[in-house]
């Protein structure tokens, strides 16, 4: 989980690699209205997300039942959307990818291939939720290489 441009993409594949699990990017479940928007700088609201947030359910939903493990990558930014999530499995742990403001820009700047424009992470920002100490899971800063990334979510989740 985490704002646009903070590798959930990149890391949420690696980690499915190095666990030899399935991935799935949360990115290619929004309805073309909703890449449209936001390729024209225009913030989704909970509306917009409720669809798109109820098919990454099913994929987590689908995966319990059928006892496998899934690296699924969403924002999730609002801990609504990721209470939604944990109805389809309650055992679901969330990774939040953070970074410093300064960082994300600059990633997002050299991101030639993705419908988010830069002109949409403040919106993120605002609307982000950190996570609770209620909600399972870890924070881990983006300023580490994605290997120590990695060995860090790796580690922890055999700890816990």
């Amino acid at each position: 989980m985490g704002v646009c441009g903070c590798g959930k993409s990149e890391i949420g594949q690696r980690l499915a690699s190095a666990l030899a699990i399935p991935f799935s990017e949360g990115d290619s479940y929004h309805p073309p209205a909703n890449i449209q928007k936001m390729q024209s700088g225009i913030p989704l609201t909970d509306t917009d997300r409720a669809d798109w947030l109820q098919q990454l359910k099913q994929q987590l939903a689908t995966a319990r039942d059928n006892h496998q493990s899934l690296v699924l990558s969403c924002s999730a930014l609002k801990r609504a959307y990721r209470d939604l999530l944990r109805e389809a499995d309650p055992a679901l742990v969330f990774v939040h990818l953070h970074g410093e403001r300064e960082l994300i820009t600059t990633r997002m700047r050299m991101r030639n291939d993705h419908f988010m424009p830069l002109s949409l992470l403040d919106s993120q920002l605002a609307d982000l939720q950190m996570l609770q100490s209620d909600e399972t899971g870890l924070r881990l800063n983006i300023e580490q290489p994605p290997a120590a990334l990695i060995e860090n979510i790796i580690d922890w989740t055999a700890r816990n």
